[in-house]
């Protein structure tokens, strides 16, 4: 037997939004650990920012995002 949620297609794209939004910032937390020095300084972070980011959670978005 399958058990459907029945939620309103507003929510329902809601949610979809959000795990995209999620995988995504996931992927780009990997990349960023994956840059070398020389492109880190140009953006203003050293090799320890980076991992220190990369580590997040994908549901953990920076700090400045929530403003």
């Amino acid at each position: 037997m399958i058990h459907v949620l029945h939620l309103p297609a507003q929510s329902a794209f809601r949610w979809v939004r959000r795990i995209k939004y999620a995988l995504h910032l996931s992927r780009t937390r990997k990349m960023l650990a994956r840059l070398d020095a020389h492109l880190l300084s140009d953006l203003g972070l050293t090799h320890e920012e980076a991992e220190r980011e990369a580590v997040r959670r994908a549901w953990d978005p920076p700090g400045h995002w929530l403003e």
